[in-house]
């Protein structure tokens, strides 16, 4: 049945079936290990969908007629364009001749190695202007029926009814004031209610062999994602989680979202045909809501290995940035003295050109305004000095520049609504057998940005850790060099005078080697994780005064509740809850 579609539709359009290789394409084997997942129909769609072969097939119309002797050059000028989005198979180029007149009939079939690369050059190529008189209409070759079945005559659409949508942030309204959260373990993945005043977490959805690989919150927690072999999918609701959204990209293995949860970018790795070349990377970021490709990025792991906080097979991720406020406006990623801005209102680059930093280190955006902070080491052995930069975007002005000496080591930290950077600088002694610490205090949202010297009594003491109070002007730093360093608590505000940091206090001696703020300000933990043993102090910073104190023992993380009311730490896969007010 589906040869006799075939050699139909080759007939209609005129295709010697004889010219093209349909056994050299290859089926997924279609494992599923005896286990059938809960959202098996994922699976069954995309199999239906290769079951012809045919779905690494376009057609590309509105060629040039040309006759025998312009064909080679024409073949070559079409190669050129198409090779560039992705692989073209052997032979997988086929221009059909009129048998008459000896010239092309100004359409052509090209076949990639996968559907994925056939569905992106559709989408980059349809509409190409080759010249005044030849723009591309790109089509897939299995849209052809689709295309036979267009009737003679308009007919209006069938209107259908309205059906509103689930309520993807009904949570929000929880009378009890509840987050939810989420939990896998085995083949089981499990949404809870967090109630701190009940010995056990309220259910609100399980599913077996939900994901294949992990799960992962967006980040106003509107959806939840999985991650599976064909791709990632994004699910939602009160309480039935349906799949909203899925997002083919085959073999991924790792999944970012935009802060306002507007786009998806998803990653994966593929080994070369030839074991000297490097691992091919792709890396896609998708509309969220309608699961179009936005923007595709290809290239070989060392492409993407300079930048982000976590790496995979030596590429750094997340790869790209985000900024510009709430709107998801720009995304940007650092290469090799550039840093990359793309808007995305078109995903290009802003001025279709990447900002040139010679030998920029690192960046950051500020969380509320479209404001680089850029990082420059020394060069020329102390002669051209580090410098943070602060740049304007789209206009890629630069608002305000320090010139550093003797640097070691900086480190940027932003306050959560952009109104201050605190630059950390280690700087070598005069001796340079040795390193001091001193923070850069940035005012941003004052005229002309100035800057601020902030050196800890003792200049010599190690910093262990530093943390602004979100939304606040406070921050608090860990340091010293013993078991049981100091902490010490600062404003940017000193009474009347408003410009001037000042110190609130130091807590001496307390085994603390790192910090989180409650997401409300106000109250922190001063954590000793890991080889500190799990000592938890919860200190009030308005009052400047302990209000408890815990442990829990060889403890490695911890995480408040978005409420700020209770936290959460974690050792060898156990969460245990805190209870704060």
């Amino acid at each position: 049945m589906a040869d006799a579609l075939i050699e139909e539709r080759a007939a209609l359009m005129g295709i010697d079936m004889s010219q093209i290789d349909l056994d050299s394409v290859q089926l997924p084997p279609g494992e599923d290990f005896g286990i059938i997942s809960d959202d098996d129909d994922l699976y069954q769609e995309d199999t239906l969908e290769l079951d012809t072969g045919l779905g690494n097939i376009i057609i590309v119309d509105n060629l040039p007629v040309v006759p025998r002797e312009k064909f080679d050059k024409l073949e070559g000028v079409v190669r050129k364009i198409y090779s560039q989005i992705g692989v073209i198979k052997d032979d997988g180029l086929w221009m059909p001749v009129d048998p008459d007149t000896q010239k092309t009939l100004g359409y052509c079939f090209i076949e990639y190695n996968t559907a994925q690369e056939a569905e992106l050059a559709k989408e980059k190529t349809n509409g190409y202007k080759l010249d005044r008189s030849h723009i591309f209409a790109v089509s897939m070759f299995e849209d052809f029926d689709r295309f036979m079945r267009v009737p003679d005559e308009w007919a209006p659409p069938e209107t259908k009814p309205y059906t509103p949508g689930e309520n993807l942030q009904q949570w929000l309204t929880d009378e009890k004031a509840r987050d939810q959260f989420v939990i896998r373990a085995g083949s089981d993945t499990e949404v809870l209610w967090n109630d701190a005043r009940q010995l056990k977490p309220e259910p609100v959805h399980r599913r077996a062999f939900w994901t294949e690989s992990f799960v992962q919150w967006s980040p106003l927690g509107t959806y939840l994602a999985t991650v599976h072999r064909q791709g990632s999918a994004v699910w939602g609701g009160a309480s039935t989680f349906n799949r909203l959204m899925r997002y083919a990209h085959p073999q991924v293995k790792l999944i970012d979202f935009s802060p306002s949860e507007k786009y998806l970018v998803t990653y994966s790795s593929h080994e070369p045909s030839n074991p000297r070349d490097p691992q091919r990377v792709v890396i896609n970021i998708f509309d969220v809501r309608t699961g179009k490709i936005m923007r595709d990025f290809k290239g070989s792991a060392d492409d993407f290995a300079v930048g982000g906080t976590g790496a995979v097979t030596g590429v750094s991720w997340p790869v790209f940035r985000w900024g510009g406020g709430r709107d998801d406006k720009y995304f940007a990623r650092i290469g090799k003295s550039v840093v990359s801005v793309y808007e995305t209102e078109t995903f290009s680059l802003i001025d279709k050109k990447s900002l040139k930093v010679e030998n920029v280190m690192d960046f950051n955006w500020s969380p509320t305004d479209p404001i680089l902070a850029l990082y420059v080491p020394e060069l020329g052995g102390g002669n051209q000095p580090a410098r943070v930069s602060l740049v304007q975007i789209p206009s890629k002005e630069e608002l305000r520049q320090k010139n550093l000496f003797s640097v070691s080591d900086c480190k940027m930290y932003w306050q959560s609504n952009g109104d201050y950077l605190a630059v950390k600088v280690d700087r070598y002694t005069k001796t340079k057998k040795s390193t001091y610490t001193g923070f850069e205090l940035f005012r941003i949202k004052e005229r002309d940005i100035p800057i601020e010297v902030l050196e800890l009594e003792n200049k010599n003491d190690k910093i262990i850790a530093f943390a602004w109070e979100p939304k606040g002007h406070r921050f608090a730093v860990i340091h010293g060099d013993g078991p049981r360093p100091d902490v010490s608590f600062y404003s940017m505000r000193s009474g009347n005078n408003t410009g001037r940091v000042s110190k609130l206090t130091t807590l001496k001696g307390k085994q603390a080697n790192f910090l989180f703020w409650s997401p409300a300000g106000r109250y922190i933990i001063l954590a000793g994780l890991k080889n500190f043993n799990g000592q938890l102090e919860f200190y009030n910073v308005d009052e400047l005064e302990t209000m408890a104190t815990a442990e829990h023992f060889m403890a490695t993380d911890i995480e408040w509740d978005p409420t700020g009311s209770c936290d959460f730490s974690t050792r060898d896969g156990k969460w245990f809850q805190h209870m704060v007010l």
